[in-house]
């Protein structure tokens, strides 16, 4: 049988350092050279996720922005992507308010995908990500709303302490059809609210690459909220040992922590190979 491996990134296949550990990437790359079929599913933009993962010799798409966009791991081309209606743009740019203070749009123009913030005062969690980002040339600051949401915008992203983002996460969760995503940050105490077109989930983007790729399962490892649709899609599902309770009570099995190189060392015990 063919089985289809995904990883989350971030406190996954990732270390606590935010990098892959050299065992990882050596090991990963063993399999995928002998016909195991790995990629990775995360809610980084393709060229963040690159960053991170560019040692890896993956031949699969990765999915990208929470099952919003597959790209190219190699080459950081977008394959396929899902954007917000000229209707759901209206919505997004009158009522979230929240949107100015704390959040930023991910639009496409073509293959490439910018990342607009407003210009003016922001959480002490968007100035964190503002900081972190301030050398990226994907990620800028406009004027006006209208801007942020200019090209085709696919994804948005606010950042700030759970109690403030309460009230945007129930007036966006009333609009049917849209994926939204709400959880603690990896590295911080601040909580991120995440907001994507409909039919846009880690689960559905892994479920059309199962089928195109003619896999017969699929085993996913995972850490936190955003990986629950994925686990209760998958054939068989694992937290590594630093994930939140949730994800622990959905998993088919617990494994290392994500310190301790676990995915990589299940598949390679999986496929038959030395760890």
């Amino acid at each position: 049988m063919k089985t289809l491996y995904v990883s989350d990134l971030d406190k996954t296949l990732m270390r606590s350092d935010k990098t892959l550990s050299p065992y990882t990437v050596s090991t990963l790359n063993r399999l995928i050279r002998k016909g195991v079929l790995f990629t990775y599913a995360t809610a980084r933009s393709i060229q963040s996720a690159r960053e991170i993962t560019f040692g890896l010799e993956m031949t699969l798409p990765a999915v990208i922005r929470n099952g919003t966009t597959l790209a190219d791991n190699a080459t950081g081309k977008l394959l396929w992507k899902a954007v917000f209606s000229a209707e759901e743009k209206e919505i997004l740019m009158t009522r979230l308010p929240e949107l100015g203070p704390c959040g930023f749009v991910s639009t496409y123009f073509g293959d490439d995908m910018m990342k607009y913030c407003l210009a003016g005062e922001h959480s002490p969690g968007m100035w964190t990500y503002i900081e972190e980002h301030r050398n990226d040339p994907w990620f800028a600051a406009v004027g006006t709303l209208q801007e942020m949401f200019a090209g085709s915008p696919g994804y948005v992203t606010l950042v700030d302490r759970k109690e403030n983002l309460e009230s945007a996460r129930a007036r966006m969760k009333a609009y049917p059809g849209w994926e939204v995503v709400f959880q603690q940050d990896a590295y911080s105490p601040d909580y991120w609210l995440e907001i994507c077109p409909d039919n846009s989930t880690k689960a559905k983007a892994l479920l059309r690459l199962k089928a195109e790729i003619g896999a017969d399962r699929l085993v996913v490892f995972g850490d936190s909220v955003n990986d629950l649709p994925m686990f209760a899609a998958a054939d068989e599902a694992y937290a590594v040992s630093n994930a939140i309770d949730e994800v622990k009570a959905a998993a088919t099995g617990v494994i290392g922590s994500n310190d301790e190189d676990s995915v990589a060392r299940f598949i390679a015990r999986a496929e038959g190979f030395a760890s």
